[in-house]
Parts: C-alpha cells; structure tokens; sequence
C-alpha cells in the first residue's frame, strides 16, 4: 500500500517563495513506488491540495482530509516544507499533534524554541554552546543604541528575532545606521536580535536521525561575494557554497560534534541545518534551521550528495521513522 503523502507549502511569510521552490523539488524526488504525493499550499484563509491528477481542492481542516471522486482521501503523513510561520515555529506541528498525523519535524515545542533566536541562543548558552554576544529590542521598546554597541560593538548584525532566509537582516558598522536597520527588521518581525560581529569562515552542518543514530553530513562552507550570506547571496548566485568545506579535521570534528551535541539536547527530530561562524578555529552557534530549504539552490542536498546519500533515501528514513 502506498502511503499518502502531504507537502506543506507556502505559509505567512516573506519565505513563502522558497518554501514552494523546496516542495516542488522534493515532490519530484520523492519515490512514487512508495507514495502517493499531494502537495498542501497553505494559508491563513484556506488550504488547497493539488496533485498530478487535480488541483485546488479544498481540504477540511477538522481532519485534514480531501474530496476526490466522491471518495475521502486522508494522509498518512505530513512533510511539512514550509519555511517561517506556521511551518517551523511549532503551530502546524502542534494541529499535526491534536489530529494524530506524523510529520517531518522537531515537535510543536522544539519548533517555537529554535524558531526564537534569542530564546534558542540562551538555552544552548546553558548547555555550553558558544554563540556571538546579542540583545533584543521589542516593537514598543524605546531604542538605546549606546547600550546596544556597548554589549555587541560594531559592526553588528541586526536581523528579525523569527525569521529565515536573510530577509530584513542588515550589517550596520555605524551607530547612526543602527536604528533605521532595527526598523526594518521590525517590518519582518515584532521582535530584533542584535548580534556581534564575530570575524571567520561561515559554515552549516546538516544533522538527521536513522534508527536512533545521529549522521551529521559533510559540513559546507559559504563565501558570499556579498558582505555576508544575504537574500541575494543564498537564492541569486551571489555565493560559493563548499562542500566539504575547507577547514582543518579538528575544526570538522568540532562542528560535527556540536552539531549532534545540539541535535540531542534540542531533542530535534527529521533534518535540521545548523550555521555556525569559525572563529579561531572555534564553532560559535549562528542559529539552526528545523525546516531546511531544499530547492535546487539549498544546501542538504548538496550534504547529501557529497555524503552518498539521495534526498529521497533520506526521507525514506524520516518518513518510516
């Protein structure tokens, strides 16, 4: 019996564009002797499915089930491919939990963690994992620039505190830029993070779970022809992305080792991508990503090729997991 399958897609975000670009690349992969593939857009006022037999019909979210011939076709798994609100900041995976569907992801809980940068970065600080010295600032709050530099210094990297694919992030070098970056973030978010400049070589680290062992794929490293990894850099060609990257077997090891370290103690489950800044050969915790784009351009599957492995082998495993 083949297995059906839902692909989330879209969301409430400025990441909607992506997160439909990875669930057409994943719905193509995907092996059709296995499932039966239906790609879910969602939004706030109503989900349509489609598939390559139909398209938008509606789906009745009480059981998130689907009419198709006068038959009532329901899922036996939810891939949620959706980067921002509501796929990766726990609320798709907390409906997920109430109606009993399994899904692709770390848990309702986990999601809204690492969805929160700040909150993430505190929790791991306790468990020991370094990451660049940050404030937050509210919308509400009266914005203090002194104090903000005199924790982080200049240059600092103002990004929105919930949110992907580098919209709204800016490098400020100067005091008097900072506020005006910190009202931009704010139209992304009602939340900013302020982060410390920590020169170094930036890389990412791909982690999932296979029968109750932790594979940590080969890390890549990312040259942006930009001044950083930025909107333009990740999805217009404006950045060399190495894998393996090119750093020392300690330095892998350290990141390797981080990686899984997070992973558990986070509790993550499917894939998830961990960014790191290489400080003095030192990993320092950038932010992690519990739904990973996976279009053409993204970096799992590069991970997977260069480790051996297909993007439909590895979600052959999440998904029977």
């Amino acid at each position: 019996m083949k297995k059906n399958i839902a692909i989330l897609a879209g969301g409430d975000s400025s990441e909607s564009v992506i997160s439909l670009q990875s669930a057409e690349q994943v719905r193509k992969l995907l092996n059709k002797e296995k499932y039966n593939t239906f790609t879910v857009y969602v939004k706030a006022s109503e989900w349509v499915v489609t598939s390559d037999q139909f398209c938008d019909t509606i789906i009745n979210k009480d059981d998130f089930s689907f009419k198709y011939n006068n038959d009532r076709i329901k899922f036996d798994f939810a891939l949620i491919m959706i980067h921002g609100t509501p796929g990766e900041d726990g609320k798709l995976q907390s409906y997920f939990d109430l109606i009993g569907i399994p899904y692709s992801t770390s848990s309702a809980l986990i999601s809204a963690v690492t969805f929160n940068k700040y909150i993430c970065k505190a929790v791991l600080d306790y468990e020991g994992i370094k990451s660049a010295k940050a404030c937050i600032v509210r919308k509400g709050d009266k914005i203090n620039t002194e104090k903000i530099i005199a924790k982080t210094g200049l240059p600092c990297f103002v990004k929105p505190n919930a949110g992907g694919s580098s919209f709204g992030i800016s490098k400020v070098k100067n005091i008097t830029n900072l506020e005006s970056a910190i009202i931009d973030a704010l139209k992304e978010d009602t939340e900013v993070i302020i982060e410390e400049f920590l020169p170094g070589i930036e890389v990412t680290s791909g982690v999932f779970s296979k029968n109750e062992e932790l594979i940590a794929l080969p890390i890549t490293e990312i040259v942006s022809d930009n001044e950083f990894f930025d909107y333009d850099a990740k999805y217009n060609g404006k950045s060399t992305e190495i894998t393996p990257a090119r750093v020392s077997k300690i330095v892998c090891k350290k990141v390797t080792e981080m990686s899984k370290l997070i992973y558990k103690k986070l509790n993550c489950k499917g894939v998830v991508r961990i960014d790191y800044m290489i400080n003095n050969d030192n990993p320092y915790f950038i932010e992690i990503n519990t739904v990973p784009g996976m279009s053409s351009e993204s970096i799992i599957p590069q991970q997977l090729k260069e480790y051996g492995m297909t993007v439909s082998e590895m979600y052959d495993i999440i998904i029977s997991e």
